[in-house]
């Protein structure tokens, strides 16, 4: 393969967006934009009505997406191909295992076709449906739907549900009562979800501003207007993001403030009996910590004193203040304390050792420990929900890349596992038709990064396959690796489908997150250049084959990498990339910006921060250089990933390629940063991304193989 155009139509024009030039100066550096006008300067409106968008920018971007219609018009039919497969592997009608709580059990079910979930309860023991909430029914007429929070009361009469309905994440609570329709207490521009007070009668909730910004925790009692909620709390610095949430004893209320660095509890009685906060520890810069009821007592994990891999300690009730910490599981370095689960008699445990997680339980009284096994290379592994306090019982989900999702119940005491559910994939799966490993790559400068591989038992290994290589590295997320439906797609066209596990996220621990983060952030891009040249020097594919993948923050590496090592991939594909990032990081009105700063750095404030992200912004740093084939991908609504960054970068991106390869850009006009809302209109996105994969490689009329 080459860096030609040659798998797309040479007849069609590329939009030419107009330049109206601009410049900003900060700490004595000028920058021009000349792009800059696409941004709509009436955005904040824009969000909540997209029918105000500028004209002449909604024009630009209807013409973008003719283009890439036209570009992509001899997928259509393997589009088609991709999303019936995509859709074969998905159970139509499938549904959770109900969750106790009291005399009930909660669960959800979909039904066949339908795109959103029903929210359902049951008998504890099981029997009679009723329905809590019918996410289809809820979505009917509107183009853009996606359900925030549904919290059944303590009471079990009534629901807390949260919705947005045009893809801006400013969401709108209502109260429904249980097993009939229609709502009242109806509250706009939440965060999505709510928390019940103990009696049932009032909730709590999170008000966002007209930035999107958390500044307000306030109190609704059922039947009041929402004018007269009571403010429990306000924050004051923009840099921070808040939450509330209640605990499965319904004794407190718990007030999360936090950024990326710095965290602060504040508490409040669940029977409202008095409605001023009470704060645990105040914020100290680089102090994390997170609690966990435990009856008189309350777990923390935290990073205090040193403790850069958690550790968990536990303080009373009656004083949680830091002075009464007391250690209770201890640090222990390259040991990644994740979360944390307290019981009436066990202390749960979710952590990361050597790149996998496991599940250590904890008895309260003796101290004893025990892990729950597994014997794969390559997995992953998660702690569900529970409602109940006084159980011996807890449930956790296994995958792998190759085995499909298993949902079991495990006995903290007699430590007896049982399988409640196994993932069905009805177009059916044979895991023995497949091969995963987890090989590791020697980074720029001596690390080792791993990589989770996936292919068909059958594709060759010698460096004619075309690779799908994924990657995220920021906010210390770590991508699991799991089981994922829609890659078999590829997999069985003779892909090989990668994720590298790059710094930035915890993979490795706490510090694989440091060094891949502000003054090291090229660590990060670094990384994921070594997993390819990896897979390459170890013939799983060639460069040349190599299609990159990545959305929001790995979107930003997507653009990173394209103009550090355009040669490295033969195609890129940017799902909402943050790829401004100079100039989002210097405008402290949008959203994220303040809060953003512990992450990447504040360019503002300090001179240090602009250049070390002046020197890998995407769109100050593209040049004159053969990039690659380009899909990105956005939405019109999206307060994370503003639409005109992608919009700039792909403007700019044509102006200075050398190479003829198409530049494609896809926004959904209908939605925000998670793309299409719906289980089914998620594939189709999905199946445009892969078709332009496929498309890339020269793939298109490869036969999947099962």
């Amino acid at each position: 393969m080459s860096r030609s155009s040659a798998s797309f139509p040479q007849t069609v024009k590329a939009p030419t967006a107009g330049k109206i030039p601009a410049e900003e100066t900060r700490h004595g550096i000028s920058r021009g934009d000349d792009y800059a006008w696409l941004r709509a300067e009436n955005w904040q409106e824009m969000f909540h009505d997209p029918s105000l968008l500028d004209p002449a920018i909604r024009a630009h971007l209807e013409a973008e997406n003719d283009y890439a219609k036209a570009l992509m018009t001899d997928t259509d039919e393997l589009r088609k191909a991709l999303f019936a497969e995509m859709k074969g592997r998905i159970k139509e009608d499938d549904s959770s295992v109900p969750l106790p709580d009291g005399p009930y059990a909660y669960g959800t079910k979909y039904e066949i076709g339908g795109e959103h979930p029903k929210f359902i309860r049951t008998p504890r023991d099981g029997g009679e449906e009723t329905v809590v909430l019918d996410g289809d029914a809820e979505a009917e007429g509107k183009a853009y739907f996606r359900l925030g929070g549904v919290d059944h009361s303590p009471n079990h009469r009534r629901a807390l549900w949260g919705h947005d309905s045009k893809g801006s994440e400013f969401y709108t609570l209502a109260v429904r009562s249980i097993g009939r329709t229609g709502d009242t207490d109806r509250i706009e521009k939440t965060g999505g979800s709510g928390t019940w007070a103990a009696d049932s009668d009032a909730f709590f909730y999170t008000r966002l501003d007209d930035n999107h910004r958390p500044k307000e925790i306030l109190l609704h009692r059922l039947g009041d207007p929402a004018s007269e909620d009571v403010s429990i709390y306000t924050e004051d610095d923009d840099g921070m993001f808040m939450g509330v949430g209640g605990m499965r004893l319904n004794d407190w209320i718990m007030i999360s403030v936090h950024d990326h660095e710095t965290t602060e509890y504040r508490l409040v009685p669940a029977d409202l009996s008095d409605l001023t906060p009470k704060v645990v520890h105040p914020r100290e810069e680089g102090l994390q910590y997170e609690l966990e009821e435990g009856g008189d007592v309350f777990f923390i994990l935290t990073n205090a004193d040193g403790a850069k891999d958690f550790k968990v300690m536990e303080t009373p009730v009656g004083d949680p203040s830091k002075a009464n910490w007391r250690e209770v599981v201890p640090h222990e370095a390259g040991r990644l304390i994740l979360s944390i689960a307290s019981f009436a008699d066990h202390l749960v445990r979710l952590e990361r050792k050597d790149g996998l997680p496991r599940i250590v339980i904890r008895d309260r009284q003796t101290g004893e420990e025990h892990a729950i096994a597994f014997e794969e290379e390559a997995y992953s592994l998660g702690l569900g929900n529970s409602y109940e306090y006084d159980t011996t019982k807890i449930r956790f989900s296994y995958s792998s890349m190759t085995t499909p999702s298993q949902i079991y119940e495990y006995d903290l005491r007699t430590r007896e596992r049982r399988l409640l559910k196994e993932q069905e994939v009805p177009s059916g799966h044979d895991a023995s038709h497949y091969v995963t490993r987890r090989v590791h790559a020697r980074s720029h400068d001596g690390e080792m990064v791993p990589v989770s591989v996936l292919y068909h038992r059958d594709t060759p290994l010698d460096g004619t396959a075309p690779c799908l290589l994924y990657g995220y590295g920021s906010y210390g997320i770590s991508i699991p690796a799991s089981f994922n439906t829609n890659a078999f797609s590829l997999v069985n066209r003779g892909f090989i489908y990668a994720i590298a596990h790059i710094r930035g996220g915890k993979d490795k621990g706490w510090n694989w997150y440091e060094t891949g983060k502000r003054a090291q952030k090229a660590n990060t891009f670094h990384d994921f250049i070594a997993a390819a040249a990896h897979l390459v020097s170890h013939e799983f594919t060639s460069h040349d084959r190599i299609v990159a993948q990545g959305g929001s923050a790995g979107g930003m590496l997507m653009g990173a990498v394209a103009n550090m090592a355009p040669e490295s991939f033969g195609g890129i594909i940017a799902e909402v990339p943050f790829v401004d990032v100079l100039t989002t990081m210097l405008d402290d009105t949008l959203p994220l910006t303040p809060p953003e700063w512990p992450e990447w750095g504040n360019p503002i404030e300090n001179a240090d921060d602009y250049a070390t992200i002046a020197a890998y912004s995407p769109v100050d740093n593209v040049a004159a250089l053969p990039y690659p084939p380009i899909l990105a991908l956005a939405g019109l609504t999206d307060p994370r990933v503003t639409y005109w960054e992608p919009a700039k970068w792909v403007a700019k991106l044509r102006e200075y390629s050398t190479s003829d390869a198409p530049v494609l850009f896809k926004i959904n006009m209908d939605a925000g940063h998670a793309g299409a809302s719906g289980r089914f209109s998620r594939l189709e996105e999905v199946a445009f991304s892969y078709a332009f994969a496929l498309k890339v490689a020269k793939k298109m009329d490869a036969e999947a193989v099962g």
